[in-house]
This record gives C-alpha cells, structure tokens and sequence, in this order.
C-alpha cells in the first residue's frame, strides 16, 4: 500500500547534518522505529513529500536546506537576562545557569519555551531560543517498514 494522507507509517531513519556524509545527528533503532500518520503529525513537509507515494520496503534519501527545515538561525533569538531572573528561593540556581544548559522559560502569553544557555557573564545569562537543528541542513535516509 503506497503511503497516502492519513496513511499510519512506520520507518526507521538516519538523520545527518549537511550531507550523506554528514555528522550523524539522529538514528532510529529497530526497538523504537519512528511512527506517524502522514499529513497529520507534525513533521517536515519536505520529509512527508519525500515519502508520500511510497511501499514498504522503499529506501528514500531526501535533502532538506534549512531555510525549509528549522530555519536559519536568527541573532534576535539570543536573548540576554539578568542572572536576578534566575533566583529561586532568595539563591541563584547556579545548576541551571551552567552554559550547555536546557531551560524553561516563560512567554508573556504564559507559555512555555526552552532555550540553551550559550554564555555566563558577570551579571547577565545569555539564552539561545533558536531550534537546536537551525541554521543545519539536514540529510534523512529513509528506510519504510510499514503502512497501514
């Protein structure tokens, strides 16, 4: 059965950066295959192009730039806090703010964002909010394992 809209997909994927010879970013293993319903979930439209039309048993390499993947990466999503915005409980919560750091912060709307802490300075902390994979073209080997 070729994969259609709203087709139930399971496959596995090597996911690189750049090129087939890329970096390896992402790899799915036979114990947690990816699974989705096509045009449904969200996913990269490029990669559901990529794989719509497709059976079982299809090997598929798609490119993606990352102008149509996460983006590129944009200066504007650096953000510089004072390290007072960080105080919990009357302390600096000096695990949190380590560079390297995944956290939570905060929208005006309340919602809930997550940024990488890029630098530490004397008085401020600097958040990245950029997608982890902005500004990365990404390189996807596609293996089909099941439709339904």
């Amino acid at each position: 059965m070729p994969i259609a809209a709203g087709s139930t997909v399971t496959l596995h994927y090597t996911l690189r950066a750049d090129n087939a010879e890329g970096e390896i970013i992402e790899v799915t293993t036979p114990e947690e295959p990816m699974t989705f319903v096509q045009e449904q979930d969200q996913l990269l439209p490029k990669f559901m192009e990529a794989i719509h039309g497709k059976s079982v048993g299809d090997k598929v390499q798609v490119f993606i730039p990352s102008a149509e993947a996460y983006g590129d990466e944009e200066e504007s999503l650096y953000v510089e806090y004072p390290k007072s915005t960080f105080i919990v409980d009357g302390e600096l919560d000096e695990d949190a703010i380590e560079e390297g750091e995944v956290i939570p912060m905060n929208t005006p709307e309340g919602e809930t964002v997550y940024g990488v802490v890029t630098e530490v300075k004397l008085n401020t902390i600097v958040v990245d909010f950029n997608h982890p994979l902005a500004g990365t073209d990404l390189f996807f080997e596609i293996d089909i394992v099941q439709v339904d």
